[in-house]
């Protein structure tokens, strides 16, 4: 099988946590985010709530009026945290090489691993079954020789699923997907390829190289074609580097008031520039974010010549930024993020009072 990968992702984690503390509201449709009638969004729900239609992102009141009998309720952030990080714990119990994306899913490479088994299937039933028992949650699972192949699969059996996809199982298992079942493949990149007949991946695997290229340019097109024939060298990286610190509000009611905005704005950028502090690093771009009545989300980004984690220079291009910006109604979020991640160098380190040493 050459590289052996697993792909664990917890069943409705927040959701399912809250069921497991509260046992009354097993089989009660949960939603953990906003409160119905104020402002907000579902950050995920229970799998008897997704029978209505809710689902993670959708507003707070649309997902009221699709379940008025679900029970909202706020994150627990510090519980899901210490949840999984036992979670966590355990993946290192089988193998270095885990890669989190988020605190519910991670990639983990059991090529090698402290089990000393060759079955990527054992390894992959042994964490769920240990997930189980430690934490009372579930989880799926995905196990095949690519992080690409390895989280679609784990997609495929939920909740409390584990699919296994060997090298010639690859190839038939994708054939029969949506083309949006890739992951990677964005709303204009399918409206593209549905325009021009393509439906399932199927199509992508049977076209030639030449007209994906056409279609999506030689890049992307490339990269595309390689996706659908399951193909993805990526490694299963341990210390992934974070892209992005980022920090947003979103108002009671839309609002006009510049000075309520850009107080909510200020708040949020100090919110940044800490963290970006504590972690240690520089940025060189500084990005605006805010969505309007409608949902519609606006940006306006910054970027300097060199890096900088200098709490007044950023604070003064956030302002800088805003200034600039023409709000045409009401907004409902504003934030502020910070990319372009870097660790600063020992030159970029020095004060001056190091200059002054050497003077």
């Amino acid at each position: 099988m050459g590289r052996k990968i697993i792909h664990v992702d917890m069943d409705a984690f927040y959701a399912s946590v809250e069921q497991r503390d509260r046992p009354h509201l097993k089989g009660v449709p949960v939603i953990v985010g906003g409160p119905p009638h104020a402002r907000g969004v579902v950050a995920t729900c229970s799998y008897e709530a997704r029978k209505y239609g809710i689902h993670s992102a959708m507003p707070s009141r649309r997902a009221f009026q699709l379940c008025p009998r679900a029970v909202f309720l706020r994150p627990r952030f510090e519980v899901y945290r210490a949840v999984s990080a036992q979670i966590m714990e355990l993946f290192l119990e089988v193998t270095p090489l885990v890669e989190p994306l988020s605190l519910d899913e991670a990639y983990l490479d059991v090529t090698e691993n402290h089990l000393n088994l060759t079955s990527a299937t054992h390894i992959a039933q042994y964490i769920l079954s240990e997930i189980k028992r430690r934490t009372g949650l579930t989880a799926s699972a995905g196990v095949s020789n690519s992080k690409l192949v390895a989280k679609i699969a784990s997609g495929h059996q939920k909740p409390n699923g584990l699919t296994v996809l060997p090298p010639d199982a690859v190839l038939p298992f994708l054939s029969g997907l949506k083309i949006g079942d890739l992951h990677g493949v964005g709303k204009v990149t399918e409206q593209t390829l549905r325009k021009h007949g393509f439906e399932t991946i199927s199509d992508i695997q049977q076209a030639p190289l030449t007209e994906l290229r056409g279609l999506l340019g030689r890049d992307r097109g490339t990269e595309l074609y390689a996706m659908a024939h399951g193909e993805d060298e990526r490694l299963v990286r341990p210390h992934r580097e974070r892209k992005s610190i980022g920090s947003e509000s979103t108002f009671e009611e839309d609002t006009e008031d510049i000075d309520t905005i850009f107080e909510t704005l200020k708040r949020e950028a100090l919110s940044v520039v800490k963290t970006l502090n504590q972690k240690e690093l520089v940025c060189r771009t500084v990005t605006l974010k805010w969505k309007t009545e409608d949902f519609q989300s606006r940006s306006k980004r910054y970027t300097f010549l060199e890096e900088t984690a200098d709490e007044e220079t950023l604070l003064r291009i956030t302002t800088k930024l805003f200034n600039e910006i023409e709000f045409s109604g009401p907004i409902r979020l504003i934030g502020m993020s910070v990319s372009h991640l870097e660790s600063p160098s020992p030159s970029k380190q020095l004060t001056w009072q190091d200059i002054d040493s050497y003077l």
